[in-house]
């Protein structure tokens, strides 16, 4: 499980042997894994709590964020959830994974000194993670905008003959261009009226340029044909391929707007793979730039032009290292997180000065229940070596109706021992 339950009892003679009890019914009936945890003795003072539950939104947003990042290899996310450099120094430069730093938890004397007022430590924590959110907010903007300009052009090269864009299937070699007098349409026909077109298309005006017709893509319900014929005709074509039910698609073939829409594509794909890869996306050479169309339309007649339902992925020549947002987001995330464990420590500790009292005197123990059928059982295991601390919030625990003066927190959150949860199921 990734779980944990971190609590403390005080640090008496008594109280160490009522841990000890825990530790051999824990270990006996197989309920958790407990090691100690220890934390530093600090100046006491009673900062605010809330820094808790905004560093664990934080750390769930960045890992949200890295799953975003990773969508083409969502099954490697946990592997870069880490919290590197977090141990001691001869492991810095160890892949640490986040159960193992909590269950090895060291406090880091060199970030947070603990001969600072408690105050202080919680400052310079939260100004941590504030400056670290800001900076998320930033870049997830960043990579969302590009996202979404991305996702606007892919839309364009959606859907049937009659609604994509035509950029990425036609070329130059299918018009007849810069004529004054001759212009080259394109009409989508229906499957089954492909020969009756081949038969008609000469006649349904005058001045057609006879075998001018070219079948260049088709999708599941049509094809798309070129015809070129003289200018002045134009409309007449028009309304008498409309009658034998032959659609001419609006389209002008301008080479430099193709190019500049066929570039601004690549240009967002290499800068979203960026995020991810140093390597960007290398598109082969006459390649069509759209990625995985729903509707597959096939170009004919140029086998050097692949299909546009091709894959991006397909086409991409992927190499080796991380783009800047994911490696920010790793560096980052595993900064977030050694923040946050380190205020769970410290409000552990507030906490048990507050129930335990002065001078500090309390010990710190990790459980990690080993399958969530042993919940209920090692909570009542822990209530009943505990329930000599707290006799009222024992008592509470077994009957809902007891009310524990001055608390204003549910029964359920409050027990004879210092308790707070921990859960690593970030992607959840």
């Amino acid at each position: 499980m990734s779980e944990f339950w971190l609590i403390s009892a005080p640090g008496d003679k008594e109280n160490l042997q009522a841990l000890e009890r825990m530790n051999t019914v824990t270990s006996k009936s197989n309920l958790s894994y407990n090691t100690k945890f220890t934390i530093p003795d600090f100046k006491v003072q009673f900062p605010g709590e809330e820094e808790g539950g905004h560093g664990l939104g934080l750390i769930r947003r960045m890992a949200q964020s890295v799953v975003e990042v990773m969508e083409d290899a969502k099954g490697k996310v946990q592997e870069n959830l880490l919290a590197n450099g977090g141990l001691k120094e001869k492991m810095k430069c160890l892949k640490i994974d986040l159960t193992s730093f909590v269950t090895h938890f060291e406090w880091d004397m060199a970030k947070y000194p603990a001969k600072q007022p408690l105050v202080s430590v919680v400052d310079t924590l939260a100004k941590q993670l504030a400056q670290i959110e800001t900076d998320l907010k930033s870049r997830t903007a960043a990579y969302n905008t590009l996202k979404t300009n991305l996702e606007n052009l892919e839309k364009k090269s959606m859907g049937n003959l009659f609604t994509r864009t035509l950029s990425d299937i036609v070329s130059k070699e299918d018009f007849v261009l810069d004529s004054e007098y001759l212009i080259t349409l394109l009409v989508i026909v229906p499957k089954p009226s492909y020969v009756q077109w081949q038969k008609t298309y000469e006649s349904l005006s005058d001045m057609v340029v006879p075998r001018s017709t070219k079948l260049i893509a088709e999708d599941k319900e049509g094809g798309l044909f070129t015809v070129t014929l003289f200018r002045k005709v134009i409309d007449d074509f028009k309304t008498k391929a409309k009658e034998k039910k032959f659609t001419v698609r609006e389209f002008y073939y301008d080479e430099k707007e193709i190019k500049r829409e066929r570039e601004e594509m690549t240009r967002l794909l290499s800068d979203k793979k960026q995020q991810y890869q140093t390597s960007c996306v290398a598109l082969k050479k006459g390649s069509s730039t759209f990625p995985d169309h729903k509707v597959k339309v096939t170009p004919l007649g140029n086998p050097d032009r692949p299909a546009a339902g091709q894959s991006d992925r397909e086409r991409e020549s992927e190499g080796e290292g991380e783009g800047p947002l994911l490696r920010w987001l790793k560096v980052n995330f595993s900064e977030a997180f050694i923040a946050w464990i380190h205020i769970k420590a410290l409000r552990v500790f507030v906490e048990s000065v507050l129930r335990y009292g002065l001078p500090v005197n309390f010990q710190a123990v990790l459980l990690q229940p080993h399958k969530k059928s042993c919940t209920k059982r090692l909570r009542e295991v822990l209530n009943s070596v505990f329930r000599h601390l707290d006799e009222v919030a024992a008592a509470s625990i077994l009957d809902a109706s007891v009310e524990i003066p001055g608390l204003q927190l549910s029964n359920q959150d409050y027990f004879p021992y210092v308790y707070f949860h921990i859960d690593l199921s970030l992607l959840d």
